[in-house]
């Protein structure tokens, strides 16, 4: 369910024609085959099977680990994190100061600076503002790409 929410919005909002998603496995290593336990064996890949099927293009599960030092650059479109800092902490480890939060699936466009609203800096002159900006951009560039594209109603 949540790689095909992922392929409409990469579809959708960012244009991509056959999008390539990356899914994480929840346990280390994705796994180990059952080693580390069975929510790989018993959902993840058959979840995985199942979006194959439907013709999605997934990989996985993938060790996150892994994946953010050896794979950031192979390709992949989007990567699905099971839980919330598997995703997000390597993510501002390597894009704190300009990476964009956006949330798929939403009849809205919704995107926030990668470092949260960071009160604890405000008004202070410490903030960088690329994160801000990037997000900002970001996010008139997918309601125009959306204006752009929507169907008539009829």
């Amino acid at each position: 369910q949540e790689a095909s929410r992922i392929d409409a919005s990469l579809r959708d909002d960012f244009a991509i024609e056959r999008p390539e998603i990356a899914v994480f496995g929840l346990n280390p290593h994705a796994g180990e085959a059952g080693a580390f336990g069975p929510k790989e064996e018993e959902g993840i890949v058959p979840a995985l099977q199942a979006a194959r099927q439907e013709e999605f293009r997934v990989d996985g599960p993938l060790a996150a680990d892994g994946f953010f030092g050896t794979q950031l650059d192979s390709g992949f479109d989007a990567a699905l994190a099971m839980y919330h800092d598997q995703g997000l902490v390597p993510f501002k480890a390597l894009a704190f100061d300009h990476g964009v939060n956006y949330t798929a699936g939403l009849p809205i466009v919704r995107t926030s600076p990668d470092h949260g609203t960071a009160y604890g800096i405000a008004g202070k002159g410490m903030a960088l503002p690329g994160s801000t900006r990037n997000a900002l951009e970001l996010a008139v560039a997918i309601a125009r790409h959306r204006q752009q594209t929507a169907k008539p109603t009829p």
